[in-house]
């Protein structure tokens, strides 16, 4: 977990974008791809150089879903076009239920998107929701034959309030016992004891690592808790270089405890306000789904590569108390999952062979470094954690609250 601007992870909002832009069900295809030739106009209907049956759909509030005339079964493709003077985003659905079948978002003025998706037996409108303006729903259509897609029901962000609740409960907890842990970690450096403190510093890194969730929340204090040197101009060496991988540097490059006490009193000043303002903390519930996702995809990022070792050479601990943190999310998503996202005990599988797996780099108090893992092993870990970041994804969209009106 690092802070925007003071560490190297400024890609974590990346994955917001390609979720905003496309819906992908729990491997539904709905994928919003376009296919290399020229659109479609409305109305127009017929099969393209994929082979697949395409039809031309109009997006307006006047006419959302005009030109789907001649329903027909099995997987598909519409080309959404946007006639009106404003971005709109279109989601396919079942008109009683409201379940989702696809989505896609900022279609904008006079341009074309492609939706891919596999209908059966059911009734479809499309809801068109344009910028600054009432959603409109279009005709009904119904096909008669034939398996459709999966579906998912949208959740609103009043059903992600509870668990977000819940899990800043969680955080609390997680910050008091932070704060412990560095404070155990400082008496270590201040009476000089660098054996104590290089022991100290990991327990009080990973229980920090295991938030990840809450980065957002944090504000600037996530920078000064655990930020890099990355773009500072001193390095290492610069004065806004602080936190656990200030004092990680300093207790494996042999520096002295005296020097090392300053930031040892800094980690614990930051970590103790950020505790006692937590409690009038907002986390925004609605990107609860989406730090699910990135918390691995951090992890795979920084972690896995050691781009944030100081010296100690716990990336693999860290990566473990990275799935620590994804897991305390996961379980309080669960229930908004549970009838939404038929990979969810795959998703889980794949977590505990994760943790077997990085469970496997630890002996004692001592973890595996990076540098030291065989090819194979490096290989199997990156494959592992980036499995989980591809399903994550899944769960980061199914949890992308609905516009509904």
């Amino acid at each position: 977990m690092q802070a925007v601007g003071r560490g190297a992870r400024a890609p974590r909002r990346r994955i917001a974008s390609a979720v905003a832009a496309v819906l992908v069900l729990a491997g539904v295809l709905a994928l919003g791809l376009g296919h290399g030739r020229a659109p479609r106009t409305a109305g127009s209907a017929g099969t393209a150089a994929d082979g697949l049956p395409h039809t031309g759909v109009e997006v307006s509030p006047g006419r959302c879903g005009r030109g789907w005339d001649t329903p027909v079964p099995g997987l598909q493709v519409f080309d959404l076009h946007n006639t009106s003077d404003r971005a709109a985003e279109v989601i396919l659905e079942d008109p009683g239920s409201h379940a989702v079948y696809g989505e896609v978002e900022d279609i904008g003025p006079g341009t074309t998107r492609s939706l891919t998706v596999r209908l059966g037996r059911g009734a479809y409108a499309f809801r068109c929701l344009p910028e600054d303006a009432d959603a409109a729903t279009g005709p009904t259509v119904r096909v008669d034959r034939g398996r459709s897609g999966p579906a998912a029901a949208p959740v609103t962000a009043h059903d992600l309030i509870p668990p977000a609740l819940d899990y800043q409960k969680w955080v609390a907890g997680g910050l008091r016992e932070a704060v412990r842990l560095a404070v155990r970690l400082r008496e270590a450096i201040d009476r000089g004891d660098l054996a104590a403190a290089r022991t100290a510093w990991l327990p009080a890194h990973l229980q920090y690592e295991r938030l990840g969730a809450a980065y957002d929340a944090f504000g600037d204090a996530d920078g000064r808790i655990n930020g890099t040197d990355a773009g500072l101009p001193g390095g290492v060496r610069d004065a806004s270089f602080t936190g656990f991988h200030r004092i990680e540097y300093g207790l494996w490059h042999g520096e002295s405890a005296r020097g090392l006490r300053a930031p040892a009193a800094g980690l614990v000043t930051a970590l103790t306000a950020l505790r006692d303002d937590w409690a009038q903390a907002r986390m925004d519930p609605a990107q609860l789904g989406l730090r699910a996702h990135e918390i691995l995809e951090n992890t795979v990022q920084f972690e896995l590569t050691g781009r944030t070792d100081y010296g100690s050479g716990s990336n693999l601990a860290a990566a473990r108390a990275n799935l620590d943190g994804t897991r305390a999310v996961l379980t309080r998503l669960r229930p908004l999952l549970a009838d939404r996202y038929s990979g969810l005990s795959a998703l889980e599988r794949k977590m505990d062979r994760a943790e077997t797996l990085l469970d496997g780099f630890r002996h004692g108090g001592r973890w595996t470094p990076l540098d030291r893992l065989s090819r194979s092993e490096r290989e199997k870990t990156d494959a592992v954690l980036g499995d989980l970041v591809e399903r994550l994804a899944s769960v980061a969209t199914l949890c992308d609250p609905r516009r509904t009106a």
